[in-house]
């Protein structure tokens, strides 16, 4: 950078060049090649003050002599707290020097940097802070440490229901309790939504983990009142250690997340630790996966029907479909290991979409006093184009309405009752029937018999097949007999295998029955040569 460079040394020239230099904020001086000051601006006083040498000033931008190059810009720390940026370049009467206050640009940048590494919400560190948190552990060598994930239960349904303004609030309280929970030395972030991870450090590890997984748990899921709801939610809380579950801040968080998975399937509200065998479940996890997602495409489902058997005509009524998955590599599925996975993953809804058409187009073929009944989980009934898909399946397989079951648990109830019934309604109107399936085992089963006037409701087999030894199941039986019968409901028992719980169903008022004492589930093409016999003689 040179002087002379672009300047004509008119006087005229001059004199402007002289005016500008005594505005400038910016300091600027030039040292001659016999280290004079020959000229600074008083910009340059304000920052390094007056009755400077020139030696005296690269001392005090740090150069004992006059550098070979053009250096900078680099940072000097002055007397009285502040931070210049100086640059050094050669021109042809010596050393021109420039520099500039820049204190408040560091402090704003480190203001802001401070805020980069926090959640605005909750005030608790995010994801960078809580990575850099865990990459300086892990650099603390012989340091044993702990990594707790959280995951809030329910708080999905809170945000849903009473709008993301309460949600926001009650993370906020979360917040509160989490950080009372902890330790100073221990480091919590909010790391999304509502999950949370916690670091704790220069404890007696397992011990302490375990310790403060299981009071978050119990902290966290206590009842919180915001904007006057009471709200009822709960926390699942994976547990990792390091070094022994991972060298890495991405390994450490891959096993805490696996052992927070592991919690949410034991029931949630609990907390787990991490376990070798947590990956190589997770890894078969991934397998069938990827297996179900090609399943579809592959056309490797098919429905096998279970007949439903009526007590007082002694006929086959209809069919519960039921899906079946022959893997070209895995053989036979059992339901009990897909359908949970495909609802996790979201692929029950275009699986269901199947069951229903396929089921609409084959029960089709069959007599019209025949119907068949499908299932619908809570997140395929949660899906807009449920009742779009079942006007459609009736209109391409030609099915009479009145033929189509659908059947829910009450799980589909428990989220939105309202939307729920106002979509089971207009299931109705079309002139499908409805029914509650596995009847009994959930909490609210008979105020849902109030919003909803069901058609049929199916007694759960755990009942039906107790009920030769625990009188206590027995009454369960009866006492649902009685209430579908005073309802004007049908009363199916399900799980019935042998001749002992046939007639127990049979005594106490049961209208229909479903089991393996009338006949194993069987594919469509055997459903007309069962039906020429007898499938019971009652």
């Amino acid at each position: 950078m040179s002087l002379t460079a672009s300047i004509d040394y008119s006087h005229d020239v001059e004199d402007v060049a002289l005016a500008a230099l005594l505005k400038l904020s910016r300091g600027v001086a030039v040292i001659g090649h016999d280290d004079r000051l020959l000229l600074k601006n008083p910009g340059f006083d304000a920052l390094f003050g007056a009755g400077l040498t020139g030696p005296a000033v690269l001392s005090m931008i740090g150069l004992r002599a006059r550098p070979a190059e053009d250096s900078g810009p680099f940072q000097v720390l002055l007397d009285d707290g502040r931070t210049a940026s100086v640059e050094v370049a050669r021109v042809p009467q010596g050393w021109l020097i420039t520099a500039e206050d820049v204190s408040a640009a560091l402090v704003e940048r480190e203001r802001a940097a401070g805020e980069a590494r926090v959640d605005i919400l909750t005030g608790l560190g995010n994801r960078l802070m809580f990575q850099e948190a865990m990459n300086a552990a892990l650099d603390g060598k012989d340091t044993r440490f702990a990594v707790l994930m959280l995951d809030l239960d329910r708080f999905k349904a809170v945000n849903d229901g009473l709008g993301h303004p309460v949600g926001d609030a009650l993370l906020v309280k979360i917040a509160q309790r989490l950080r009372g929970a902890l330790s100073p030395d221990d480091v919590a972030a909010r790391l999304g939504g509502d999950e949370f991870g916690v670091i704790q450090v220069g404890q007696s590890q397992p011990q302490a983990a375990a310790a403060l997984a299981e009071r978050l748990v119990d902290l966290l899921g206590r009842a919180y009142i915001v904007d006057g709801h009471l709200i009822n939610i709960g926390a699942s809380v994976g547990v990792a250690l390091a070094p022994e579950d991972g060298g890495s801040y991405a390994e450490i968080v891959r096993s805490a997340d696996l052992a927070l998975y592991r919690a949410k399937q034991g029931g949630r509200s609990t907390f787990r630790f991490f376990e070798s065998a947590m990956d190589e479940q997770m890894q078969a996890r991934r397998r069938l996966e990827i297996d179900l997602r090609r399943a579809l495409a592959l056309r490797e489902f098919t429905l096998f029907y279970q007949p439903q058997f009526n007590l007082a005509s002694r006929k086959v009524t209809g069919f519960e479909a039921l899906l079946r998955w022959r893997s070209e590599s895995r053989g036979m599925v059992p339901p009990a290991e897909f359908i949970p996975l495909a609802e996790e993953i979201g692929l029950i809804s275009p699986i269901g979409e199947w069951v229903i058409r396929t089921a609409c187009r084959e029960a089709a073929g069959w007599a019209d006093n025949l119907s068949v009944a499908v299932n619908v989980s809570a997140v395929q009934f949660r899906s807009r184009t449920l009742l779009s898909t079942i006007v459609s399946a009736l209109a391409e397989s030609g099915l009479a309405p009145n033929r189509l079951e659908l059947e829910i648990t009450e799980s589909v109830l428990l989220e939105d009752l309202g939307a729920a019934t106002s979509l089971l309604n207009s299931v109705r109107e079309m002139g499908v029937r409805v029914s509650m399936d596995d009847f009994g085992t959930g909490y609210s089963s008979l105020s849902y018999l109030r919003s909803f006037p069901f058609d049929k409701i199916k007694i759960d087999q755990s009942f039906v097949r107790a009920g030769d030894q625990d009188p206590g199941a027995a009454a369960i039986v009866r006492a649902i007999a009685a209430l579908g019968q005073s309802l004007g409901m049908t009363v199916t028992a399900e799980g019935v295998e042998t001749d002992d719980q046939f007639a127990n169903v049979l005594a106490v008022g049961c209208t229909d029955v479903q089991g393996y004492a009338i006949s194993r589930p069987m594919p469509a093409d055997q459903i007309a040569a069962f039906l020429t016999s007898s499938p019971r003689d009652a």
